[in-house]
């Protein structure tokens, strides 16, 4: 009964007033009132190139018309963004919104699920307002807390990026991204080791059980990890057959799979798997590279997140042994794979660097290889096609959603204008608007 009143309680919260009280039918996406942006600079980053003096019709949640020759009609909302630049709404492949981001895992353990879920809100907000209007979460050590922030943001609890989300991650027992470091007569509760499978039957089994909960998609964890307490990350932990039941089984229920992997092998095994994404690909090698590219599975590489690792005071010194000459490794094979055609996207880890400063990732991807171009791209319409709703975002096109950025510069000519955003619009509702 109480679970009732409470889901009544916060439908009614949530529903707008005049609604509630019966005065007025929402508007349908024909009755919407439009909002006409004028955009100076306009990325369209499917064709790859910037255009001048675009209008953009927004009607309700949609992108009506876009294009230079677009006429505004009368009544509409103007909005002047004449004087930057207009481009989609970023995506970031690789985040952990519903944890609360402390370099030590075990401070996970010293609040109540409440109190974590209460103080990751603000990681949401953060991630909007630098403007990236999605977000592939790929994991959380309280199992299904990413489903309920999702659920909330889409439900308009508070604000946020629509989220797609793991639920939980998939490792083995003490294995790379599991709860580790406590003396072992301390029993964990459940939601803290949720993920646990040593076999492929208990691989399918927890995507089983992940599928019926809510998750978007599925996180494996094929190394160990610079993260885990106890852990290495040039080791191997899945086996291939792991693996390979985790891609079949996830694709059973149409979810995707990723791969967390540092070491060059591990990589390669989720790859031959027919994992969607490889997640670090830290350590990969030619072979593996040229997996990649034979696949079509896309790279997600971290490449700034080394700069919050070893600067951060708080990260424990075992940490710092595991992460010794990854960064820079990872970063020289990010080149390789750039070069050699593979498919990337962008990805940041966000919550290893704190929430919000995502976007200084671009300068280091455009500095190790990649063009302006081909950096926004990663972070648009290869996000989009990654996480399998290119029909939904990662362009300004008509049908999809609303979800646009402005920057004052030419990201173009400056990668780091990318780094202020003074403009968000997620599904045509405005949530910034710089001066």
């Amino acid at each position: 009964m109480f679970k009732q009143l409470l889901a009544v309680c916060l439908f009614f919260s949530v529903m707008p007033a005049a609604t509630r009280a019966g005065q007025v039918d929402p508007p349908t996406p024909e009755t919407a009132p439009v909002v006409a942006i004028r955009a100076g600079k306009f990325i369209d980053v499917s064709a790859g190139r910037t255009l001048s003096n675009v209008v953009i019709l927004v009607r309700g949640q949609k992108i009506d018309a876009v294009g230079q020759g677009v006429s505004i009609p009368d009544g509409a909302e103007l909005i002047d963004l004449s004087s930057m630049t207009v481009l989609p709404g970023l995506v970031d492949c690789h985040t952990h919104l519903a944890d609360l981001g402390a370099s030590e895992p075990l401070e996970v353990v010293k609040r109540t699920a409440v109190e974590t879920a209460y103080a990751a809100i603000p990681n949401a907000r953060l991630t909007l307002l630098s403007g990236f209007t999605t977000v592939r979460d790929v994991g959380v050590y309280r199992a299904l807390s990413d489903v309920a922030m999702r659920d909330a943001i889409a439900n308009g609890v508070f604000v946020g990026p629509r989220m797609y989300v793991a639920g939980a991650y998939i490792t083995i027992s003490e294995g790379a991204g599991a709860m580790t470091g406590l003396a072992p007569d301390i029993q964990l509760p459940p939601d803290l080791r949720f993920g646990e499978a040593n076999s492929p039957w208990e691989v399918r089994q927890k995507i089983r059980v992940l599928a019926h909960r809510g998750a978007d998609h599925i996180k494996v964890l094929s190394t160990g990890a610079v993260l885990t307490h106890g852990s290495n990350p040039k080791s191997i932990e899945f086996t291939p057959e792991e693996l390979r039941a985790a891609v079949e089984e996830a694709g059973y229920f149409g979810l995707r799979v990723e791969a967390h992997a540092h070491a060059a092998e591990g990589i390669k095994n989720a790859i031959r798997a027919g994992v969607a994404s490889v997640e670090h690909a830290t350590l990969i090698d030619d072979e593996g590279i040229a997996l990649a590219k034979q696949h079509g599975t896309y790279l997600d590489m971290d490449i700034y997140d080394e700069e919050c690792i070893e600067s951060n005071p708080s990260t424990p010194p075992d940490f710092l042994v595991h992460d010794h000459d990854l960064g820079e490794a990872q970063r020289r094979n990010f080149a390789k794979a750039v070069k050699a055609g593979v498919k990337m996207t962008f990805g940041t880890d966000a919550g290893v660097c704190p929430h919000g400063i995502g976007a200084r990732q671009f300068a280091f991807m455009v500095k190790y290889g990649m063009t302006p171009m081909q950096a926004i791209q990663a972070a648009t319409v290869n996000a989009a096609d990654l996480i399998g709703h290119s029909e939904l975002f990662g362009s300004i096109a008509v049908g999809k959603s609303a979800d646009i950025i402005a920057v004052k510069g030419d990201p173009l000519a400056d990668i780091h204008a990318l780094e202020q955003v003074d403009f968000v619009m997620k599904e045509g509702k405005i949530y910034k608007r710089g001066n």
